[in-house]
């Protein structure tokens, strides 16, 4: 046990609601998140001119607390917990560094010059910690407690 943490243990708040209600509510969820984050990112990017890791960075961290709040509540039916907190920010931590990579790997080969170089960078970037987090939120984080 860690100071000032309750114990962690696993509880059924994460079944409670079938895999393809909280699938589906998952994918909503991610949506409205997305657009907060590839909204912000492409304004920062395109309209203020800040640099790519930058521009995405930001817009990663609008989007992705949006997307706990929502999830923790409506998707995962989750009550407030601290450690289930400093769980998600560690995933988050993990997948801001999977996609702000993956993002900067498929914008760099993409070439200058081409429309869909920022779209889809970002598409494979998202679908990518999309993947993980729904499966470590699914079977860790929204179990504890």
């Amino acid at each position: 046990m860690t100071a000032g943490l309750a114990p962690v243990a696993l509880d059924e708040a994460s079944t409670q609601i079938g895999l393809k209600t909280q699938l589906v509510r998952f994918v909503a969820t991610g949506a409205l998140s997305a657009v907060v984050d590839f909204g912000l990112y492409w304004l920062l990017l395109e309209v203020a001119g800040l640099p790519v890791n930058i521009a995405k960075a930001i817009g990663f961290i609008a989007g992705t607390t949006t997307a706990y709040l929502i999830n923790r509540r409506w998707t995962f039916n989750a009550p407030p917990s601290r450690a289930r907190f400093i769980a998600v920010v560690v995933l988050y931590a993990l997948t801001f560094f999977v996609q702000v990579g993956i993002n900067w790997v498929f914008y760099e080969a993409i070439g200058e010059g081409l429309w869909w170089r920022v779209p889809l960078a970002y598409v494979i970037a998202q679908g990518t910690a999309t993947v993980i987090n729904f499966v470590v939120q699914r079977l860790v984080i929204f179990r504890i407690r």
